[in-house]
């Protein structure tokens, strides 16, 4: 039953945070078109830099979700610079995970956060800046276009999208990496012996050389790493540790970086990772040692009393309750797929890159508009894309990867 109390009382401090955050990034998401944006970062200096990261600060997108969105932006216009800004920042933070970020390790964090990835974004950005030219800009721009028709809906459609996207889509894309989160840090709280850490706390640095080698491979999601910093926090790393976690985890992985390299060259690839690495354990090491410990100090007693004798208080279990019906609703709806069996008339790839369903969604609409596709099936698990119809191989693979995808040929 331990595990089963620590599991709760963290969804329980979480939910409300969760959901309000939701419910902002479907109104960002609905009202705030893509199109507008690519115009505000087109240039090649640091207010397109700067802009590109302050709009990606509140996206909760994950950084296998942002880069279907970053290539968009690109190809609609904006700058190689502000792409980079742009895909640095977004995924290491969101309306949600700044929020669940103040509701299981405090305000300092969930202020250091935020800041740490606008300071990397704008760093990344500008050094990919200074070896671009204007009128490179220009030429790679190829004026891709919002959807005109979702600007001219009516409020009360926008509204109903905003719910949809806030409650459903974004739940299916993290939904299984926020109870993947939540259950491990559960485990390294009731079964991690509290010294199993002590070496590596009293050497910081070599701590956060050894976070960074496992989390760059490693996918997590901006929320879905707060449990897991803040367990590890209360079994003896110290909170920079946790934050190289929180930065490196959700912003770096392989295939982003193998996918950025193609899309935007390796020196901005290379700009991307690096910024992301050194920015982490910079900030990580002032956290150590240039701010107050107490701003960022968790009670491992004081959590396990909570866990045990703070009840089921009525709100913040409501809250947890519609958060688990919302995760089973999508886990549900996301494994409905519209199977068909294999003809003649039917082409199959296999798609590299995806990791959430709303990378799956990118990839059959961007099948979906190819000229000659009849219907089309993708299977987030395994990347095999089922098309339909008459249309041109090559295009497919050119529609695929405009997404932000690869496609084994």
């Amino acid at each position: 039953m331990q595990i089963f109390y620590t599991l709760l009382f963290m969804l329980n401090e979480m939910s409300p945070y969760i959901l309000l955050g939701f419910l902002i990034a479907g109104v960002l998401h609905s009202f705030v078109p893509r199109p507008a944006m690519a115009r505000h970062l087109s240039g090649t200096g640091w207010k397109s830099v700067a802009k590109a990261a302050l709009f990606g600060i509140p996206l909760p997108l994950c950084s296998c979700g942002v880069l279907p969105t970053a290539v968009a932006l690109r190809r609609g216009g904006a700058s190689r610079a502000a792409s980079t800004s742009f895909l640095v920042a977004t995924p290491q933070t969101g309306v949600d995970s700044i929020a669940a970020t103040w509701s299981l390790l405090g305000p300092a964090f969930a202020v250091v956060r935020p800041f740490a990835a606008l300071v990397t974004a704008l760093f990344a950005g500008i050094a990919v800046g200074r070896g671009e030219k204007s009128s490179e800009e220009t030429s790679c721009s190829i004026g891709v276009s919002g959807d005109p028709d979702s600007e001219r809906e009516p409020f009360g459609a926008r509204c109903i999208s905003a719910l949809r996207y806030g409650f459903v889509d974004l739940v299916s894309s993290i939904g299984s990496w926020l109870v993947a989160g939540l259950v491990i840090a559960a485990l390294i709280t009731i079964y991690v012996p509290d010294d199993f850490f002590a070496s590596l706390g009293s050497h910081p640095l070599l701590a956060m050389v050894a976070v960074v080698v496992v989390a760059v491979p490693m996918y997590v999601c901006a929320t879905g790493s707060i449990p897991i910093a803040l367990s590890l926090v209360l079994k003896g790393l110290s909170p920079g540790t946790a934050l190289v976690l929180l930065m490196a985890g959700p912003a770096a992985n392989f295939a982003s970086f193998t996918i950025i390299s193609r899309e935007m060259g390796r020196k901005a690839a290379a700009t991307y990772l690096g910024a992301i690495v050194l920015g982490s354990m910079a900030f990580g090491l002032a956290i150590d040692y240039l701010m107050p410990s107490s701003w960022f100090s968790l009670s491992v007693a004081g959590m396990s009393e909570d866990c045990h004798h703070a009840g089921f208080p009525l709100f913040p279990t409501s809250c947890s309750v519609i958060l688990v019906g919302l995760l089973i609703y999508s886990f549900i709806h996301g494994r409905k797929h519209n199977h068909f069996e294999t003809t003649d008339m039917t082409q199959e790839f296999i798609i590299k890159g995806m990791n959430c369903p709303h990378c799956r969604a990118s990839v059959v609409k961007a099948i979906s508009e190819v000229d000659g596709v009849e219907a089309v099936d993708v299977d987030l698990s395994t990347g095999r894309a089922i098309v339909q119809g008459a249309p041109v191989h090559a295009s497919i693979v050119s529609a695929v990867r405009a997404a932000g995808f690869d496609v084994d040929e």
